[in-house]
């Protein structure tokens, strides 16, 4: 089941979503910092997150694109949380509108794309999530991030497909 996640012709649409979008300078600087494992940046995280939000999105005819590209946008706060006084629980509730701050600043955003970034935190942010693309992104982003703090990245091989995707889309 894993392996289909992965298809070429998945892999190619999904570069087509981001337009580039992921070799932004300022996308690329969440390579700087590092998110829930060591060894798996930010960067890592989020193109991990908008591959399978992108992906659960196009199995059932939902806007696709705008999970992609709102899917890596969604942690783009370029802040090393360990260099600041904010604490863990208020750096959940803050990140999202740094990052929806952050990315409206870089590119014109959907008002669905914004709604997928500010609202991923649910339910720690409020209100509810707008659209049935926010949802699936926030699961994405919970899924995700429970297989990188599990370390199970290795063993599904997730580095070397986040590689492959980044290699093909640029």
């Amino acid at each position: 089941m894993i392996r289909k996640l992965w298809k070429e012709e998945n892999r190619e649409v999904f570069a087509e979503c981001l337009e580039g979008l992921e070799r932004d300078k300022t996308v690329m600087q969440m390579r700087d910092n590092f998110q829930h494992a060591k060894g798996y940046s930010c960067y890592d995280h989020c193109i991990f997150v908008a591959y399978m939000g992108f992906t659960m999105c196009r199995a059932l005819g939902l806007d696709y694109r705008a999970a992609a590209r709102a899917g890596l946008l969604h942690d783009l706060y370029l802040a090393n949380w360990h260099d600041t006084s904010v604490g863990n629980f208020k750096r959940l509730w803050v990140h999202p509108h740094i990052a929806l701050d952050n990315a409206s600043q870089r590119i014109d955003l959907s008002e669905k794309e914004a709604d997928i970034i500010v609202k991923h935190m649910w339910p720690l942010t409020a209100p509810l999530p707008a659209y049935r693309e926010s949802w699936l992104v926030s699961l994405a982003d919970k899924v995700c991030a429970c297989i990188e703090m599990t370390h199970l990245t290795r063993p599904l091989n997730i580095k070397n497909n986040i590689i492959a995707l980044t290699v093909s889309a640029g």
